[in-house]
């Protein structure tokens, strides 16, 4: 390493002509960049510069020598350079993991303006309901719903989104009415796979209900999830954003809406927290606008 510093110092010699002004572009004494020169000379068994007390000259050893001591500081400038790019604008393959249910709006609507935006962005969507290794994949980052493993890296909350127990209309009106947590025991249940069997409410005073529920249905897959409810199968636990429609148009019933169940987290994941690239930086910024919503 210390034969590189004494090729860019033997370089930015010869491009300015002069040790002194070399020295000051590089923050050395002058006596330090003759010292590197002459370390420089002796490790190479030969002379690259005739010095007088007027002008310093290249010998035919330190003409052929520049060229390849410039070439590797142009190198290094435009690694430089190409690092401060994706510091600081948005270029370059972004890859992005995030559920198989997310595929559509929650994936569109925040990307989609900032690949318009930015010509020279690659996107590189991965869809798994499983979560998969940010590191083997090469994941700069992760979308990731519910609670999370401890797998060491850096999880930024984007949203809280409401969970809702939901039913269709048509399965609600073939059985007795639910008109109290306890009822809820001998109803049909569809569950998501990160799902433990477990529903906690909380009523509109402040009491609480936790019982334990078992799976007619068990999907790893939220659309599923939301179609099997459909289908009038169960009830089922479902993000208030993904069915807010279905709400509205009466093809959902909300079952027991004086009680809430604890909110949905969605989390931006990173394989780190420091050094982000702007593509990252920018990612999760569209996603919390997005969500937020």
């Amino acid at each position: 390493m210390e034969r590189l510093r004494r090729m860019a110092i033997f370089a930015s010699v010869v491009e300015r002509r002069s040790m002194r002004a070399a020295a000051a572009e590089l923050g050395l004494t002058p006596s330090a960049v003759s010292q590197h020169l002459r370390r420089l000379e002796h490790e190479l068994g030969l002379a690259l510069l005739h010095r007088t007390t007027r002008k310093l000259t290249l010998t035919p050893a330190g003409e052929q020598y520049y060229e390849g001591c410039a070439e590797m500081v142009r190198a290094a400038r435009l690694a430089d350079e190409r690092l401060a790019e994706l510091r600081d604008e948005l270029v370059g393959e972004l890859r992005v993991a995030a559920p198989a249910g997310f595929a559509g709006p929650v994936l569109t609507e925040p990307l989609a303006p900032l690949l318009a935006a930015h010509p020279r962005l690659r996107l590189t969507l991965l869809l798994h309901d499983e979560n998969i290794d940010l590191v083997e994949h090469r994941v700069d980052l992760a979308v990731r719903v519910g609670m999370l493993d401890d797998s060491g890296h850096v999880a930024r909350p984007l949203a809280q989104w409401r969970a809702l127990l939901c039913a269709a209309p048509h399965y609600l009106a073939s059985r007795p009415s639910i008109d109290s947590p306890d009822a809820l025991a001998s109803q049909q249940w569809l569950l998501h796979g990160r799902d433990n069997g477990t529903i906690e409410l909380s009523g509109p005073e402040g009491q609480t209900h936790r019982l334990r529920v078992e799976a007619r249905l068990n999907v790893n897959n939220m659309p599923a999830l939301r179609d099997f409810t459909l289908a009038g199968l169960g009830i089922a636990l479902l993000a208030e954003p993904e069915v807010r429609a279905l709400l509205a148009r009466n093809r959902l019933a909300q079952v027991l809406p004086a009680w809430s169940t604890p909110p949905i987290t969605i989390h931006a994941v990173t394989p780190r927290r420091d050094a982000q690239p702007a593509t990252v930086r920018a990612a999760i910024a569209a996603f919390r606008e997005y969500l937020a919503h």
